[in-house]
């Protein structure tokens, strides 16, 4: 078997990939690893359990909660919610874990589950890999030990998760959003009730689109992979800007009032200078990854905020920001993590923060945004290479220099060996998108000569 656990919980085709039984097992296996950890500390543990509203979803969420319950932990079923309000209210409700049925971004037949431990905290490598032990030893023949008569776990409905989230999100706001017109594409996903609440609450008049979810149709065509739809309900609308959610809410873009897009960087930027001028930039510092457009670190560098980058990956972030104690960092793709009041991205949370920058500041996110300017960026996956001698090979390495010293101070080349496939990406970043897609065609045929 291989490993289970990605950079993001456990994922694949439902009933094939990620079965009942399989989802029924590892929450088994999580009770018994983290009561062997002492995260229960001789007490009755609690868990929250919440899902998307894909079909999927609601078979495997038996399967956890059965799972859960016949370990002895009491389970808390919230519903449809996003992934960063089970986060929230396992924090919020003192419960011993927290577990989320969600494939994100992924179309409707995948799904996934994802969890947290006391706190809301993402699960630490060393625990995920024990809760895989467990769970093949199991599937080996191991038997569990069952709790038995009142050692059994409790199920019941938490209803009031819904409004202890939307309360918290209203409460953390530095100003209120009255006088602006939002739309908000939803995905026809976990926030599709959560977020239009939220604005229409703070302030804002609220048009919603992707928001009817039938279990089939989340992520299709809409949302925050498919901007098309939010850009077109801005303009037809005369909105001040759009909010676009993924599945599980977990991201958030944005579209200006004219329609175009404002990505993960640009929200970030954003966010940065109006953190520090509410002195919660803490260290002066956001947290980004080595995909952010290299106009981010201009931007950054000229208006005198320090950036960290980490590895590609949400979670990569996050350790950085809690080792480091920094409040702001996120992803190009829209995962922005304020830790201040999230332990997770919250794609929610990130758009209400923005509206209330526009709304404080009187200025079009357009004018906002433009802090920064995205350059031009050129993504190339070079397949059925030898990933592993990225770094050795003295041949690639002439050619990255080459490049390097073509692009100079505006462009930017990295190298990325996928994690999963044999194939290494190359992307460059330059002044004009000619040059860039210019300098990544050769570099991507030096990639297959000296790797292939």
């Amino acid at each position: 078997m291989g490993r289970l656990f990605g950079t993001d919980g456990v994922r694949g085709v439902a009933n094939v990939d990620l079965t009942a039984e399989l989802a029924l097992g590892l929450s088994v296996a999580a009770a018994h690893v983290l009561a062997e950890a002492g995260a229960f500390e001789g007490h009755r543990p609690t868990a929250v359990v919440g899902r998307d509203p894909r079909a999927s979803g609601e078979f495997l969420e038996s399967a956890v909660v059965a799972g859960l319950a016949s370990a002895g932990v009491d389970v808390l079923r919230v519903g449809v919610l996003p992934t960063p309000a089970v986060a929230y209210l396992t924090g919020a409700l003192g419960a011993d874990l927290g577990v989320m049925l969600s494939a994100s971004h992924n179309p409707m037949p995948d799904n996934g589950i994802k969890f947290f431990a006391r706190g809301g905290q993402k699960l630490a490598d060393e625990l995920e890999d024990r809760i895989e032990s467990v769970y093949a030893g199991h599937a080996s023949g191991a038997p569990w030990d069952r709790p038995t008569g009142a050692g059994v776990g409790r199920v019941r409905m938490y209803d009031e998760g819904f409004d202890n989230y939307v309360a918290h999100l209203i409460g953390v706001l530095p100003n209120r959003l009255d006088g602006l017109k939002v739309v908000l594409d939803e995905a026809h996903g976990a926030a599709s009730r959560v977020s239009p609440e939220a604005f229409a609450r703070a302030g804002a008049e609220v048009i919603t689109i992707g928001a009817d979810p039938d279990g089939l149709n989340i992520n299709d065509g809409c949302g925050s992979t498919h901007l098309g739809p939010l850009k077109e309900a801005v303009v037809e609308h005369g909105a001040d800007l759009g909010i676009a959610h993924d599945g599980d809410a977990d991201r958030c873009l944005a579209v200006d009032a004219e329609g175009k897009e404002v990505d993960g960087d640009q929200i970030l930027a954003v966010l940065a200078l109006a953190l520090r001028e509410q002195e919660g930039l803490r260290k002066n510092t956001v947290v980004a990854t080595v995909m952010s457009n290299l106009g981010f670190t201009l931007a950054m560098e000229r208006e005198g905020v320090e950036l960290v980058r980490t590895a590609v990956g949400d979670r990569y972030v996050l350790e950085e920001m809690k080792n480091q104690g920094y409040a702001l960092g996120g992803e190009q793709s829209g995962h922005v993590i304020i830790l201040d009041h999230a332990t997770t991205g919250d794609g929610t949370l990130t758009g209400l923060m923005l509206a209330a920058r526009v709304a404080a500041t009187g200025r079009s996110l357009a004018d906002l945004a433009g802090v920064m300017e995205r350059l031009p960026q050129v993504l190339v996956n070079v397949r059925d290479v030898d990933k592993s001698r990225v770094e050795s090979s003295a041949e690639l390495a002439a050619a990255v220099a080459d490049a390097e010293r073509e692009l100079g101070a505006t462009g930017r080349v990295l190298l990325r060996p996928s994690g999963t496939e044999p194939l290494v990406r190359v992307m460059v970043e330059a002044a004009d998108s000619e040059q860039a897609g210019s300098v990544a065609g050769r570099l991507a045929d030096a990639v297959k000569s000296a790797l292939g």
